[in-house]
């Protein structure tokens, strides 16, 4: 509980010296008097207040805080500055054999921070670490261009066939879903509360500066029928605004300035307090969701990281979900912002321009914050008498036991209005000399060949989803032709979402990558650009190039 307490966090250097001079009788109460009050105009203070309803209320500084200090001599030299950013480890999906695995089964993911945040590792002339590169969320950031639903579903579904690029002898095969549009004026009212890091870790440029300006972007979005709340954490948490409607743009955006960072992160404690105020003022039938931005540092707290997921679970089938926006450098939590984002029902993204901001924010608003379906979940299954051996590109932390497919308690992906999902499986045809790996011959088991009305399938596709406020699932069902074409003739969207998996491979240095190298990865973007008014396939080409340009810069190193 944070109510009826005042937090003070002291950051001003004389700080330590007014201690001292009030243990010495001879000094003048006046000069005791004026250090005490220039103490106090420098603090940050957290106060709590049940008079006038609200959960907690946020005092800001009234002066500028003090100049940065000099950084040490050994990294004004050129020396890094010290790394804390974490990456789960990504162990990529083999080829399996569908005489031993005939089903694959996973959860659709939208999260697009992988690619943003590839990005910024390029243009600050680094290559990425191999675990920083999600190759599904690359190929996601883009938009393709399938045809919308028209019949009760609230998403379409699209498969092609081709040639794979860096395997000739193989195949690849592409799964897409597009999401229902929805006119901005017919979105539902929106409940948001943003839950905002102002941590001492937060006082870069790239970081709550660029936060504060994000946000105002999206502010300027809303209208009368939605509401805003802001919640700051650093040495405690505390409620900057309480519910405002968001035709009251100049009250929100001024709570948005006057936001300064200092202190240590009390991740935890921000939460509760963002979840509360969301329950408080829930919408029935509306967008509940609580907006996370941070670096991700949550050092500080009462929360573990197990308690912190236990909560988001239990409020977001309460109808609040979850999203995070991930900033800066050097300290990024991406693994952890993640798994949040996905235990909420939510998305994640990195944010690392102000163009990334109205990207995820204005742009593509209704994908990022109204759900259209949950727990959308994908499950193939391979006909053996045609496939030697499959493999899903990317989504190594979707996957899913065949079994979960069918039980409507395990959660999955959640799909946005207007979003596209895509998905890429490589496949091995019979006959092909691919070795994959199998096992001894079953003592018990029947292998069966495909029946005859499904000779000609490569596969059979289902999916499963849920209404946003459902709980029990749908079925839909698509079998793929075995009808693939020459890559070269292949649709511009099956091109471009190949080119950006085989980018993402060699990143990682995949052991998949066959012959790719990033100039044909170049040239086949470059020849599926296809229309391209934001820009965004364009900056693709560019990365490319980047990204050729350093790792033969490093391979030369060593």
């Amino acid at each position: 509980m944070i109510n009826n307490r005042i937090f003070t966090t002291v950051n001003h250097p004389f700080s330590s010296i007014i201690f001292a001079i009030m243990n010495i009788n001879l000094i003048k109460p006046a000069l005791l008097l004026a250090c005490c009050m220039l103490a106090s105009s420098c603090s940050q203070r957290y106060t709590t207040s049940e008079a006038d309803g609200r959960v907690g209320t946020y005092t800001m500084a009234q002066e500028a805080p003090p100049p940065p200090a000099a950084l040490p001599e050994e990294e004004e030299a050129g020396e890094p500055p010290f790394n804390t950013e974490e990456y789960d480890r990504i162990y990529e999906n083999p080829f399996r054999s569908p005489l031993v695995a005939p089903l694959s089964t996973f959860s659709i993911d939208v999260d697009v921070a992988s690619y943003a945040n590839v990005r910024r590792f390029l243009n600050q002339n680094q290559m990425p670490y191999p675990d920083a590169v999600r190759i599904e969320e690359l190929i996601n950031y883009f938009d393709y261009t399938y045809e919308p639903p028209t019949g009760p579903h609230p998403f379409s579904i699209h498969t092609e066939a081709a040639t794979c690029p860096w395997q000739p002898a193989h195949q690849l095969v592409m799964i897409g879903l597009k999401g229902r549009e929805i006119e901005a004026d017919a979105l539902p009212p929106s409940n948001l509360v943003f839950l905002l890091d102002v941590s001492g870790s937060m006082n870069t440029p790239d970081k709550l500066p660029l936060l504060k300006s994000a946000f105002g972007l999206l502010v300027n979005e809303l209208d009368a029928d939605d509401r805003v709340s802001i919640v700051v954490y650093a040495g405690a948490a505390g409620v900057v605004l309480p519910p405002t409607p968001a035709n009251e743009k100049a009250d929100i955006l001024q709570a948005l300035e006057q936001l300064e960072a200092g202190g240590s992160t009390a991740g935890g404690e921000g939460i509760e307090l963002a979840y509360r105020l969301a329950e408080e003022n829930f919408i029935p039938g509306g967008n509940n969701r609580v907006i996370l931005a941070t670096d991700g540092d949550f050092n500080v707290g009462p929360s573990s990281d197990g308690e912190l997921v236990r909560l988001i679970e239990e409020k977001r089938d309460k109808g609040v979900f979850l999203s995070v926006l991930g900033f800066g450098s050097g300290n990024l939590k991406d693994s952890k912002m993640e798994q949040l984002a996905d235990k909420g029902n939510g998305n994640y993204a990195y944010i690392d321009n102000i163009l990334e901001a109205k990207k995820v924010l204005v742009s593509e608003m209704g994908g990022t914050l109204f759900t259209i379906a949950k727990d959308v979940k994908i499950q193939v299954e391979f006909n053996p008498a045609l496939v030697k051996g499959y493999r899903l590109i990317g989504y190594e932390n979707r996957v899913m036991a065949a079994e979960d497919f069918n039980d409507d308690t395990k959660d999955a992906g959640e799909l946005g209005a207007g979003h596209t999902v895509t998905a890429l499986y490589e496949i091995v045809p019979v006959g092909a000399d691919t070795e994959v790996a199998g096992v001894d011959k079953l003592k018990y088991q029947l292998n069966v060949p495909a029946n005859e009305a499904g000779k000609n399938e490569l596969m059979t596709v289902k999916f499963r989803y849920k209404a946003p406020d459902g709980d029990q699932s749908e079925l839909l069902v698509q079998p793929v032709e075995n009808t693939s074409s020459d890559f070269a003739a292949a649709s511009t969207d099956f091109c471009f979402a190949a080119a950006v998996a085989g980018w993402g491979m060699l990143l990682r240095g995949s052991q998949y990558k066959g012959t790719l190298d990033y100039a044909q990865v170049q040239q086949i973007a470059a020849n599926a650009r296809g229309v391209d008014s934001k820009g965004y396939r364009a900056e693709f080409l560019q990365l490319v190039e980047k990204a050729s340009l350093l790792d033969r810069r490093e391979a030369e190193r060593k």
